[in-house]
């Protein structure tokens, strides 16, 4: 029996609308957050195209101001799945500044991080002295070498904002200069992007007092046992960063399974508050259909989350897929 079945069988209507992705409000701005594409980038382009195609054409409509896009760009680091995955970006180059924060499938042989070694690196694909690379809005990158941890700046209505975007378990000198980077901006509203930071229980990871228990914590993958390497959860990301800079305010993830959402906010150790979120949709249908967040910034401090596929042209209105938050207050909305 099919869940969509079942919901129907016992009185609750799927909370899917169709019709095209809901207006922001005059005076508004977008930041738009691309979750897990692997499996597009494995086995249906076309979506993966659908989302950057969408965000290009709606860039003045919905005024989209920055692409954060969550990991798990491909799905097993492979030269085929990286092409797709860098056709579907570069409709962004020269009309909208992204960043993006590598997962685990993107590195290793066959996507299994075992290691540090990507195809993301190469500068064909998003290393040095590719369009990515050389986009205006980046500030700086953790090694010349590499394109993997980076920070950015972007405009939005007279503000400027600062986006930081980590590798998949990212190592103890990389948060060292995470930490430097928003300590140097301290004037700027902060994001963390990271693949691997928030749970599905709407917890963060944790393996030192959970372990196991939650899955796929970056401790329990290969990279965490090779000899000098170190490696930080999402516990470990807001003792060593996150909570310390007033600045922050959002820190977004993908990766988990589940059901693939997960939200929090707590404060810093200023009294800040922090909003984290999840998305992940690779294990439904088609890998997502094509579904994304859209982050809409009101005038007023609210924020209207929501979850919308250009694939599919709907909205998903479900309670965790679709919420408002003020930037100042903790919880929903």
């Amino acid at each position: 029996m099919t869940r969509t079945l079942l919901l129907l069988l016992i009185g609750f209507a799927p909370t899917f609308a169709r019709g095209e992705a809901d207006p922001i409000a005059e005076g508004s701005w977008t930041l738009a957050v691309l979750p897990d594409t692997q499996i597009y980038a494995e086995a249906y382009p076309q979506h993966y195209d659908a989302q950057t195609r969408w965000l290009v054409e709606h860039a003045d409509s919905h005024n989209i101001r920055f692409v954060l896009h969550e990991g798990d760009v491909t799905n097993q680091n492979t030269p085929e799945q990286w092409d797709n995955a860098r056709k579907s970006m570069s409709l962004l180059d020269g009309k909208l500044p992204y960043a993006i924060a590598p997962g685990n499938h993107d590195y290793g042989p066959g996507g299994n991080a075992a290691d540090r070694v990507s195809f993301f690196n190469e500068s064909k694909y998003f290393g040095p002295v590719s369009p990515y690379a050389i986009q205006p809005s980046l500030g700086g990158r953790y090694e010349e070498t590499t394109t993997d941890n980076t920070w950015h700046t972007f405009d939005a209505n007279g503000q400027k904002w600062l986006v930081v975007a980590l590798e998949f378990a990212p190592r103890d000198e990389v948060v060292v200069w995470a930490d430097r980077i928003v300590a140097e901006h301290a004037d700027l509203p902060a994001i963390l992007v990271t693949h691997a930071y928030m749970y599905s229980d709407d917890t963060i990871y944790d393996w030192r007092a959970k372990g196991a228990k939650q899955s796929w914590n970056p401790h329990a993958y290969g990279v965490a046992k090779q000899p000098g390497e170190t490696v930080n959860d999402g516990q470990e990301l807001w003792d060593k960063l996150v909570s310390k800079h007033k600045n922050f305010r959002l820190v977004f993830n993908g990766h988990v399974l589940n059901d693939g959402t997960g939200y929090r906010s707590t404060k810093g150790i200023e009294g800040n508050i922090v909003h984290q979120m999840l998305a992940n949709y690779q294990f439904k249908k088609e890998g997502g259909q094509g579904d994304l967040r859209l982050l809409e910034f009101s005038q007023d401090g609210d924020v209207a989350v929501r979850t919308y596929s250009p694939v599919l042209d709907r909205h998903d209105r479900a309670d965790d897929q679709e919420f408002k938050i003020r930037l100042d207050e903790l919880g929903r909305k």
